[in-house]
């Protein structure tokens, strides 16, 4: 059976973006005059929460707050929130943020077979306009068949749904698609929904347990969309194999 789509996460697997996203939380919460500061050690426990917003609720969670202050910390989330996307988006679009090692040259070859790229974020619109834009050019949205990103499901990985929209938009079975992840939550939600699932975890990610990929990386750079292609698809069954044999002349 034939590979006819790549999806792709997009924070951490199309780029490292996860140092950009914690420089605008951190300037949002500055600029809302918020004595929090996320460390780097922070903010790689903090993205086992899938979403920005579910991130912030977490953390303030964690606050041990009661009363006013707890409900107006809650209420202050959708502020926060798109105050730090038009942070990190400006970042984004001023050139901050590379693909990652072997990223487009994957892209390149998996579009020179006719193979459809698509994407499977919990990620904002917004956040991969900026990025796509940023690294691949004005039509760069324009290669991607199939986006699906943050609010469009009811739950974000590591449950399925957003993988099953992004192949309800493709209208492939999930057999006939490859999914490319860097994180356990994004991983389940791959394998939750069918897919065959590489992993290229980061500097984020490279702590939590991605036993369960079928091919795990440190980068895409090297790997060649035909090997990639060869690894996914299971050979035919045995006796499938033995009636193709006997039916040649």
């Amino acid at each position: 059976m034939s590979i006819e789509a790549l999806i792709f996460d997009v924070d951490g697997t199309l780029a490292d973006t996860e140092e950009a996203h914690r420089a605008a939380f951190n300037e949002a919460f500055r600029q809302q005059r918020l004595p929090w500061q996320w460390s780097r050690e922070d903010y790689r426990e903090l993205l086992a929460i899938t979403g920005g917003k579910e991130r912030i609720a977490h953390y303030i969670d964690g606050l041990g707050l009661r009363g006013s202050e707890r409900v107006w910390l809650t209420e202050l989330i959708p502020e926060l929130h798109a105050q730090k996307t038009r942070l990190y988006t400006a970042f984004v679009a001023a050139g901050g943020v590379p693909l990652r090692a072997g990223v487009e040259a994957l892209l390149d070859e998996a579009e020179a077979a006719s193979c459809r790229l698509a994407i499977a974020s919990t990620t904002t619109a917004a956040n991969i306009d900026a990025l796509l834009q940023a690294t691949l050019g004005p039509r760069g949205l324009d290669r991607f068949a199939v986006i699906a990103c943050g609010d469009q499901v009811r739950r974000k990985k590591p449950a399925p749904d957003i993988y099953r929209l992004a192949l309800a938009g493709l209208g492939l079975e999930p057999e006939r698609a490859i999914a490319v992840e860097d994180s356990a939550n994004g991983l389940r939600a791959a394998q939750g929904a069918g897919l065959w699932a590489v992993v290229t975890p980061n500097f984020w990610t490279e702590g939590q347990d991605l036993s369960a990929a079928e091919l795990r990386r440190d980068s895409l750079e090297g790997l060649r969309f035909d090997e990639l292609c060869a690894l996914a698809s299971p050979p035919p069954a045995p006796g499938l194999l033995r009636g193709l044999v006997e039916a040649r002349p």
